[in-house]
């Protein structure tokens, strides 16, 4: 039977996250502390990002001090450990032929931001309460190829380039690399005439719904797997709500969210 820290880092996952985990500092001989165990630690991460409790909250079952979690934490978003296995889970999917690139979806969602912090800004649509905006870009079959944050008073419009641009080269299962879909849908929100220019520029066909032409009916017809990815975000119940005062530590928890779809859809 797997024990609670295999079950939430799986053998597999954990080859995959040793491939982007910067070596162990060396310690000198004859003293000091025993490092806590990196599986044990990225396990206690998992935890924080999966059931959305504090950082003081941690059980003592990790081995490891909730101060020694957070500093690893810190470290590795640092080294940008998060990034680096977001793009080796989608080389994964990628060389396996998961990933369809006929067409992609784009969307944001708006979370409270608790503490404040840097990337936050009042939510229109939450009282102009501080908040802050996570935006995705995910390939047909609703699997996240992009994500950023922003402050919850972004436009969406100008999250879009940054998203494109932010598709890593992935491999494919026979040809070269790829990081170019070949449509864009996506909501009235980003219905601009400069948009659309700058997608055709890069050979990537919009297909963004138009002010007061098309119906939202006829436009969920492609946009419902975004939506549904929401929801597989949420699943991460640090996201609930921002507690992170970094734009970047909470980013990472972004990452780690996607990270976590990505292998679930590996071994499915």
């Amino acid at each position: 039977m797997a024990s609670f820290e295999e079950r939430l880092v799986p053998d597999e996952l954990w080859e995959l996250f040793q491939r982007v985990v910067p070596p162990a500092p060396t310690r000198p001989q004859g003293g000091g502390r025993r490092r806590a165990d990196d599986r044990s630690v990225l396990a206690a991460i998992v935890f924080v990002a999966t059931t959305g409790c504090t950082w003081r909250q941690l059980p003592p079952t990790f081995g490891a001090s909730w101060q020694t979690v957070h500093r690893r934490f810190t470290q590795w978003t640092a080294a940008r450990v998060w990034a680096k296995l977001h793009r080796v889970l989608l080389d994964e999917l990628g060389a396996a032929g998961e990933l369809d690139w006929s067409r992609c979806v784009i969307d944001s969602v708006s979370v409270r931001a608790a503490k404040g912090g840097d990337l936050t800004g009042p939510n229109p649509v939450d009282r102009g309460k501080p908040g802050s905006k996570i935006h995705l870009l995910t390939d047909r079959a609703g699997l996240p190829l992009s994500v950023g944050i922003s402050a919850a008073n972004t436009h969406d419009k100008l999250g879009l380039e940054p998203l494109v641009r932010g598709i890593p080269p992935v491999r494919s299962r026979r040809g070269p690399r790829r990081r170019r879909p070949g449509k864009l849908h996506a909501d009235k929100g980003y219905d601009y005439l400069d948009l659309r220019r700058w997608l055709r520029s890069r050979s990537i066909a919009p297909r963004i719904a138009r002010r007061g032409i098309e119906t939202s009916h006829r436009l969920g017809r492609h946009r419902w797997v975004v939506e549904r990815t929401v929801s597989w975000l949420n699943g991460c119940r640090r996201l609930h709500r921002r507690y992170e005062r970094k734009a970047e530590h909470f980013l990472a928890f972004v990452g780690i969210a996607a990270a976590l779809i990505y292998y679930r859809h590996l071994t499915k």
